[in-house]
This record gives C-alpha cells, structure tokens and sequence, in this order.
C-alpha cells in the first residue's frame, strides 16, 4: 500500500502540500493540485481516514437523524444531503427514529457517539428546548422544521403558504364547499397546512363548518377512512384540501368507488408533489415542496457551522401549486351523506 511520502515524492511536493490537497481546506495552486491527484491516482493511494481523524480531531462525517426511512419524501432528502456532503468530502451517517421519542434520542446518541462533526436532524418527535440545548453542543441543523430560537439553523417550507395556495385555487374555481384532511395537529407542517386552509376560508368570506376538517395520519388509509368520516358528519363538499399526496390519493381511489368522478363530482388538491402525482388518473394537483432546495441550503449551513465553510442563502421555501386534473368548477351537485 502506497504512503503519502511516495506520493508526494511522486508529484514532487511535500507530504504537508499531498495533505493540503486531499482536506481541500487551504487553497493551492492548480497545477500543483493536478500533479498530486495524478500521482495519488497512479499510485492508488487511498487516505487512511482514521488517522486523518486523530490528527485533526476531525471525523468528516455529518449524522442524520431523521424520523422515518421510507417514502420519496425522505429519499429524495437523504439523496440530496449525501450528494452535497460528498461534494465536500465529507460522509453522512443516517439513523432513523421510526417516528419514536426515545428512538429519535436513542439516534442522536448513537451519532455523537461516532463523533460526527455535525448533526442534522428531521425529528417530529422531538421537543424544541431539547434541540436548542444539543445546538449549544454540536453544529446543528434543523430540516423541515422552524425551532424558536433556531431560525438560522432550519431549513424548512413555508407550509401556510402552502395549504393557502390548495385552498385558494379551489376557491377560484368555484368551489363553496370545501373539506380539509389534515395530517396529524401534534405535527408542525400538519398544522401550519390547516392554518393555510383556514387563512383562504376566511379571506373569501366562507365558514369551515364544525366536523369540515379530519384529521388523518398522512397515511393512504387515512384519507379513504376522512371521505366516510365526512359523509357520516352530514357534511356536503365539492371540494376536498388535503394534508399530502399519499391521503389524496386515498381519498381519490374511495370517491370512484363510492361512484363519483374526479374531478367532476369532487375536486381535491394535495400537497407535497410526490413522483407518483404524475401518474395516477386524472394527475394530481398538488402543491410542490422544494425537498432538493431544502436539503441543499441544510448541507450548505451545517458545513458552515462545522467546517466554517464559506454560506449565504436562504433557509425558508416557498411552495407553489402545480396543477394537473384534479380540479374543475363544481357541478350543480354536492356530495351528500351517505
């Protein structure tokens, strides 16, 4: 196995200047930078991380704490995360709540456990004084996500604009009657959508009857179980906001068999975009969450705050509603109970 002195020998410069390129923190010259990746690629020399951990006091690597695996939402962030951070040479450890408290905290240990430089951290469950006591320990990063106190270290969207903009596109197409499915109120985004909701209701001079908004789970279940909620309430609708994609879809799939069209009985509008909106029929109208901005300006700041990379940008997302076949003017016909 080749060392750093042969490579350096090989690309005529020193060991220090070889170590120089390889950490990319102080700048050298082009030429130089070339030789030594040349000599390194000829030689096949791999940098021996651990050593270089203990000489800087340094792991290279940011932890991820993030409250569930699965779905695009979450993969699309994680791939984004770990696509910046190689950028800058540096790794990601992920470890995953499962929607748990003591897990999420259980995770945050374990990463600070393998000295990670920095943490990121997409927690539901965890308490705000908890996150802004481990901002005082470690570089820390908040996503999806506005923590008093923390606003310069979350990267979050703006999720009342969000649900305002659902709701308001409804009420220009005609729409009176209008429910909302919600996602769980104990979380933040389920309930700054709600408020969005609520925010177009008022604007236009339009009540949100008692029993007009179901709280959901954000799962597909969830938004098939709001439509026999709704109907059982007595509640006649011709429009539907709902809290994501995955409720609507529900939703949508329970209207047909129940025999109503989409969107000429029931119009509805989701929210967050997921790939899958493309393909359903008719395409879901959905509010766009910008999850690869969010996770870039997430990298971005976390490497400032641990490596005092150079940053500047925003931290706060706007949403925008992206329309496919999901709404229309209301018929003549309200959705009655059944």
């Amino acid at each position: 196995m080749s060392t750093i002195r042969e490579v350096a020998k090989l690309a005529g410069v020193s060991p220090a200047t070889v170590s120089r390129v390889m950490n990319g923190e102080v700048p050298v010259a082009d030429d130089t930078r070339r030789r030594v990746e040349e000599a390194m690629q000829r030689l096949g020399y791999r940098p021996n991380s651990f050593a270089r951990s203990l000489a800087s006091n340094r792991s290279d690597c940011i932890g991820l704490v993030i409250s569930h695996l699965a779905g695009p939402f979450m993969g699309t962030l994680m791939v984004n995360l770990e696509e910046r951070l190689r950028l800058h040479q540096k790794s990601l450890l992920v470890a995953s709540g499962h929607n748990e408290l003591i897990r999420e905290q259980e995770s945050i240990d374990f990463l600070m456990s393998r000295r990670c430089d920095g943490l990121l951290v997409q927690s539901d469950r965890l308490h705000d004084d908890v996150l802004v006591a481990l901002a005082a320990q470690i570089p820390l990063v908040v996503i999806n996500r506005r923590v008093p106190g923390l606003e310069s270290q979350c990267s979050y969207v703006d999720n009342q604009q969000g649900g305002y903009l659902a709701t308001r596109h409804l009420i220009e197409q005609g729409h009176r009657h209008i429910a909302c499915i919600t996602g769980p109120r104990w979380k933040q985004d389920a309930t700054q959508r709600l408020a969005g909701f609520h925010q177009a209701m008022e604007e236009a001079g339009l009540s949100v009857p008692e029993g007009a908004v179901v709280e959901g789970t954000w799962q597909e279940s969830s938004g098939r179980e709001a439509v026999d909620t709704l109907r059982r309430r007595g509640l006649p609708f011709t429009a539907l906001a709902v809290g994501n994609d995955d409720m609507a879809i529900g939703a949508m799939l329970h209207l047909k068999e129940l025999g109503l069209s989409v969107p000429e009985d029931v119009s509805l509008v989701g929210f967050d975009d997921e790939v899958y909106a493309h393909y359903v029929t008719p395409g879901l109208t959905s509010v766009h969450v910008p999850v690869d901005r969010m996770a870039q300006a997430a990298s971005g700041r976390i490497m400032s705050l641990a490596y005092d990379a150079p940053w500047q940008g925003p931290l706060c997302f706007s949403t925008h509603l992206v329309e496919r076949g999901t709404v229309a003017p209301p018929s003549s016909a309200h959705v009655t109970p059944c």
